[in-house]
């Protein structure tokens, strides 16, 4: 007996038990009686239809019948047709079910799975790791049930963090959150001690068979309808609540409006809230710059209409117009300009302006002239403001080629300042330049050249003709050894540019007619200042123009350090390439083995750091003594304010000169700092020429304490500490008049600082005490000595004498230390930190937290004493928050963070965190560079990623966009890592933003020669020519005569030059037919 088919048992579910049979069963006897009724009134019909079917064809089936055997009976007992029947009949009278398949074919339904019974369409050799027929470079990496995954070398390639996916997933934001109820009724149910928690996109559970036999139900039912409709309404009721609830920068933007609708006035809050606005937009996402721009000029337009005074404030129309320059129109940019100009008018507005035009370089050197003169003039009231506009039109000339005509401006300049005859005093500005015209065409030696006696004694001397002494020469070819002439051309324009600094004489041998510098050229840049901090900083920015870097001095010249933006131009001496050379490590290519085996063990091997002290330095203007280090008592020490890297490169007799030219006889202080200076030069390239010098200085100013102290560090750096102790002796014992007079202070610090770095505590604490004049032991001469020490801090109260008020603390301080211990002279640091005259951003409190720290490394790390190391650790932390631009700060986190292999705390450090709304300045760019590349040696390979990323950023920022000098370090970065490619394009973007820096043009003809082509290279020594950058040597002239030996390869190729090229073209074009 066959069995029956699975058709003849229709789908039911009546057949399961029915358990706890709940208000879902419950269904209505009216509804039954009316299903009851329409299914037998369509049974009826149906009966109907088939009878009339039948006596229509009565007939034909009698005819039928008369000649086919009578096979009725199979029909009418066919159990498919009446299957069939049943199924159209229960499909009528019931709603549709269906059938979930919960575990699925493995075979078929699979998605690329092979079915059991199909034919492989390969074949597994040699153990399965090979394909019979493919190449033996081709091997099987992984298997499984749905194929195999073949490749080269045989190992599977896994993802790393520089895939386009792995790149996508860590800049994604977060999907999914963890919110804290306000309350302690949870919105999920807690089951043992969990909380299941929803998934976003939940999948629609299945039917249960109850729902699908009870689909229809009395909707009008009591009980169970009502509280089916309160759970559903409490479920919507929660979701709705999630869905409104806010993230954490949504919560934080609603408390920042809330402040604003309040105080709109409150520039932090508004600077606040464009940060956390643009935290969502990566600055290295695609379209970020325009994102940003929008996001920028669409809130501070908000911040400049909600209050009149905003529109006068400095910072918000910088960034707006900045923000503006990507998005609107040149027009519509500088009637910005314009119109923050006029509100605002303030020095960082105009000298930001001046900026901007420089980088554009829209009409050339002309319009260079015309801008720098309009600044001038609006700034006549302000000597320092005009300072700064000189400095950054001199970077644009040399920048331009034009360093001989900027190097005159300083010449002439210091003549008027330093060298004016006593019959000029007083006299109107015009009147001393047509006399000072006088002296520059006689052609006698100016400030800054060798023999050079001044303006006043060429006039005290009655005038005399200037006898030239010699000719100068032509120039020499820097590299007539190489074949290419795009090379040799650029490394003498570099060279010439470089070393050619002072303009030449109308007798000299020179060709270049831009050479000499006529008086009329300069004449508009020259200007008249009294006071001593102008002349002061007049001779400060011409040794930094000359490339000795002075940590500090940039933001020095503005009221606003925080909105001084000069460091983008002004840090020229981190582009040369000695700096260059220390920024990167020599040896690129290196990678530092992390793992020894020995005797088949894995043991890690120590890491290897250079110096934390590197050759970024920068912190607040005077902190430091150009002399100081942190020295041990033998004058052993690290962190010279100007070491070898620094004076590099620097033309050393010019500087010399210059340093002894600009000297202003009769201002002790401010010649003690000048000559500090120029005794830190003279360490920095010998320390017996220095002490020569010091002594020499010390003939001209016997009573000067400033410059006793200086020779006295002198003779600390040489490694003679007795020597130094008989000038404090001398100086402070010996003559008992220096009690009272200012800066005493200092030297009782320095001589007692000498004594206990020499790990001689007796002898500190005994000169702590003779500086108050108390002398003996005991604890009752200790608590009279810190009282005593008290006055004197508390005597001065002049703001400008911070410095010396705060060798009193130090004083006081490293009594405490001696006495009690690091934790009771830190008490005493955060005593007059929490003053109110030492407000935190201030140069006095800065110098001050830097001192502890000082104080605090010199005792643990330098002489070696017991100390927690987390008590300096945290210190630093909270100094490094505060200043992140502090390159000292940032030194001593690096040595405690040296072997604790913890380099989450340093990538945070170095991380684009603006802390605040303070963007990361160009010193901050800088350390994370050479922190992240030079301080742990073998880190190129793992961190050069990091770094051509923090660069991308750097040369987009708002804060430092439009920086040549990023943009030189970039380029070279890419030079190192042998990416001549990714050089090339930058060279193409640093030109578009930089068009009038010679530099950048000719890095392509030298370091990247080899992936630009004749065509190009000639089209970039045109662009220069265009835009007024001064060649000294036209590469026509190099040209001449050279043939490129790539270009004729390919014309005997190709069997036509360009005369044949051209013959084609024109018969190409008579052959047009609508020509």
């Amino acid at each position: 007996m066959s069995a029956p088919s699975f058709s003849s048992f229709p789908p039911s579910f009546s057949s399961f038990p029915d358990i706890e049979v709940g208000p879902s069963r419950v269904a209505s006897s009216t509804a039954k009686k009316g299903e009851e009724k329409e299914r037998k009134r369509k049974d009826k019909k149906l009966r109907d239809k088939e009878s009339k079917n039948g006596r229509e064809n009565e007939t034909f089936r009698k005819y039928k019948s008369e000649r086919e055997v009578d096979r009725s009976w199979d029909t009418e007992h066919d159990e498919r047709v009446k299957n069939k029947q049943d199924t159209l009949q229960r499909r009528s009278g019931s709603p549709p079910l269906y059938f979930t398949d919960k575990k699925g074919d493995p075979l078929n339904v699979t998605y690329g799975g092979l079915h059991a019974g199909s034919v492989p369409k390969y074949q597994a050799v040699a153990r399965g790791r090979q394909i019979l027929g493919l190449p033996r470079g081709w091997t099987v990496i992984h298997s499984s049930g749905k194929g195999i995954e073949i490749g080269m070398g045989g190992r599977r390639k896994m993802h790393t963090l520089t895939d386009t996916r792995s790149r996508a997933l860590l800049q994604a934001t977060p999907t999914r959150r963890l919110l804290t109820s306000d309350s302690h009724n949870y919105k999920y149910k807690e089951t043992e001690g969990f909380l299941r928690v929803r998934s976003g996109r939940q999948r629609p559970e299945d039917q249960s068979y109850r729902s699908i036999l009870n689909r229809r139900t009395d909707r009008d039912s009591g009980s169970s309808g009502s509280s089916g409709s309160e759970t559903e309404d409490s479920i919507t009721s929660d979701d709705d609540v999630a869905a409104t609830t806010l993230t954490a920068l949504q919560i934080k933007l609603k408390a920042l409006e809330e402040r604003l609708s309040t105080d709109p006035s409150q520039v932090s809050v508004w600077l606040s809230l464009l940060q956390y606005s643009l935290s969502n937009v990566p600055v290295t996402s695609k379209n970020a710059a325009r994102v940003r721009s929008e996001i920028t000029t669409s809130i501070l337009a908000r911040a400049l209409s909600a209050h009149p005074d905003n529109r006068k404030l400095t910072l918000l129309r910088l960034k707006y117009v900045a923000a503006g320059e990507e998005l609107w129109h040149k027009s519509k940019v500088r009637a910005e300009w314009e119109s923050a100009l006029q509100e605002a008018d303030d020095v960082e507005v105009w000298i930001a302006w001046l900026d901007w035009r420089l980088r554009k370089g829209e009409r050339g050197m002309d319009g260079i002239m015309e801008d720098a003169g309009r600044v001038l003039n609006k700034l006549q009231q302000n000597e320092v403001g005009q300072l700064r506009a000189i400095w950054r039109i001199a970077i644009a000339l040399r920048d331009a080629g034009y360093g001989e005509r900027a190097t005159a401006i300083f010449q002439a300049q210091a003549e008027l300042i330093f060298e004016i005859p006593q019959s000029m005093y007083g006299l109107p500005l015009e009147h001393q330049l047509d006399a000072l015209e006088e002296f520059w065409e006689s052609e006698a030696p100016r400030l800054g050249e060798a023999g050079a006696k001044g303006w006043a004694s060429w006039v005290a001397a009655g005038r005399p003709d200037h006898v030239p002494s010699g000719f100068g020469a032509r120039d020499t070819d820097a590299s007539p050894d190489d074949s290419d002439p795009y090379r040799r051309w650029s490394a003498d324009e570099l060279v010439c540019d470089k070393k050619k600094l002072l303009p030449s004489r109308t007798i000299d041998d020179v060709d270049d007619p831009y050479a000499t510098v006529l008086f009329s050229d300069i004449r508009p840049f020259l200007w008249q200042w009294s006071t001593a901090k102008a002349k002061h900083a007049f001779r400060l920015v011409w040794i930094s123009y000359l490339g000795l870097h002075v940590p500090g001095f940039v933001s020095s010249l503005s009221t606003r350090p925080s909105e001084n933006f000069d460091d983008r131009w002004a840090y020229t001496p981190f582009a040369t390439e000695y700096k260059l050379n220390s920024l990167f490590p020599l040896d690129s290519t290196s990678k530092l083995t992390t793992a020894d085996s020995f005797a088949g063990v894995l043991v890690g091997k120590e890491r290897s750091y250079s110096s934390e002290f590197g050759p970024v330095k920068d912190w607040a203007f005077g902190i430091v003594n150009p002399l100081g280090s942190l020295l041990d008592g033998e004058g052993k020490g690290k962190g010279a304010f100007w070491d070898e890297q620094d004076v590099a490169g620097v033309n050393v007799g010019l500087v010399k000169r210059i340093f002894e030219g600009c000297r202003m006889v009769g201002l002790d202080d401010e010649d003690a700092q000048w000559d500090s200076l120029a005794l830190a030069f003279e360490a920095a390239l010998s320390i017996k020429s220095a002490v020569k010098l010091s002594r020499s200085f010390l003939s001209a100013v016997r009573n000067s304490l400033a410059h006793w102290a200086n020779h006295a560090r002198l003779e600390r750096l040489r490694g003679h500490p007795a020597d130094a102790r008989k000038i404090y002796n001398t100086v402070l014992v010996g003559s008992p008049t220096n009690f009272q007079r200012p800066g005493v202070g200092c030297l009782w610090w320095d001589w007692a600082e000498m004594e206990w770095l020499l790990s001689d505590s007796d002898a500190a604490l005994e000169v702590i005490l003779k500086s108050v004049d108390m002398q003996g032991a005991g604890g009752i001469i200790i608590l009279r000595c810190k009282r005593a020490l008290e006055d004197k801090i508390r005597s001065i109260g002049d703001p400008s004498r911070w410095n010396e008020q705060q060798a009193w603390i130090r004083l006081k301080a490293l009594s405490e230390l001696l006495t009690s211990g690091p934790s009771a002279a830190l008490r005493v640091f955060d005593e007059y930190l929490s003053d109110a005259s030492s407000r935190p951003g201030t140069v006095a409190h800065e110098s001050l937290s830097i001192a502890s720290l000082m104080m605090l490394y010199r005792h643990g790390e330098t002489l070696r004493n017991p100390t927690p190391p987390g008590l300096l650790r945290d210190r630093v932390h909270a100094v490094v928050d505060h200043y992140p631009s502090n390159t000292l700060a940032m030194r001593l986190f690096l040595e405690m963070e040296k072997g604790q292999s913890v380099w989450g705390r340093v990538r945070a450090l170095l991380s684009e965190d603006d802390r605040g709304w303070r963007e990361k300045d160009l010193a901050r760019r800088l350390m994370e560079i050479w922190a992240t590349l030079c301080w742990e040696k073998g880190k190129w390979l793992e961190e050069k990623e990091r770094i051509r990323s923090a660069l991308g950023v750097a040369v987009e920022g708002a804060r430092t966009r439009g920086s040549s000098i990023l943009w030189r370090i970039a380029i070279e970065f890419e030079r190192r890592n042998g990416d001549l490619q990714r050089g090339r394009n930058l060279i193409f973007r640093a030109v578009g933003e930089c068009p009038l820096v010679k530099e950048l043009y000719l890095l392509a003809f030298g370091a990247l020669r080899s992936v630009f082509s004749p065509p190009e290279l000639d089209g970039f020594a045109e662009t220069m020519a265009e835009r007024g950058i001064r060649l000294r040597k036209g590469l026509d002239e190099v040209l001449e005569g050279w043939t490129d030996p790539s270009r004729g390869m390919r014309e005997t190729e190709d069997g036509y030059g360009e005369e044949e090229i051209e013959h084609r073209a024109r018969e190409l074009r008579r052959l047009m037919p609508y020509h």
